[in-house]
């Protein structure tokens, strides 16, 4: 799981020996907790390596006091946007398919819209979820703001406010 030979980027030598240690103390706990949540062998042996992997790639060097508890964290959010990534690849696929099929985008353009899409959910994933749909029906489908206050019934200086933050905050995503 974890090379001896360092890299420029590797993390210090304390930290690896302890993601080491939860690797070894908690592997089989946690890919046996995503089976029983996901009902799939294949997804939970997927996940827990995942979840195992952005622990070593983590910055933060505090000591992990409760091993399983950051685990199932780390591995639900895991879950969460692998569920998030499926319905967004299939509404993507619906839409396509009502597409005339000389529209329809090359794979290449395909997998690009997938991934900015992907990207845009990640950046918006830290906003109450009312700030988002203000977002996405601002930004993604041009409403106006009268429009979609209608909608969310919202006012419009509730529905400006509410989009200043959501671009605050993909601003500090993006460059802070």
């Amino acid at each position: 799981m974890i090379a001896d030979s360092p890299s420029p980027n590797a993390m210090p030598t304390a930290p690896r020996q302890a993601v080491q240690r939860i690797y070894a103390e908690h592997h089989a706990w946690l890919y046996g907790w995503l089976r029983r949540k996901l009902g799939d062998a294949h997804d939970a042996a997927d996940l827990a390596q995942d979840t195992f992997e952005r622990l070593l790639r983590s910055r933060d060097t505090a000591p992990i006091l409760e091993p399983r508890a950051y685990l199932t964290t780390i591995a639900q959010r895991l879950v969460i946007g692998r569920a998030r990534r499926t319905a967004l690849e299939q509404a993507y696929a619906e839409a396509l398919a009502l597409m005339p099929a000389q529209h329809a985008p090359s794979p290449e353009q395909h997998l690009q819209v997938l991934q900015t899409l992907e990207a845009l959910l990640d950046m918006l994933d830290g906003l109450p979820l009312k700030c988002r749909n203000v977002f996405i029906l601002a930004q993604v489908q041009g409403m106006s703001y009268t429009d979609i206050g209608a909608q969310l019934g919202m006012t419009r200086n509730a529905v400006q406010k509410s989009l200043a933050r959501a671009l605050a905050h993909c601003y500090v995503v993006l460059y802070g």
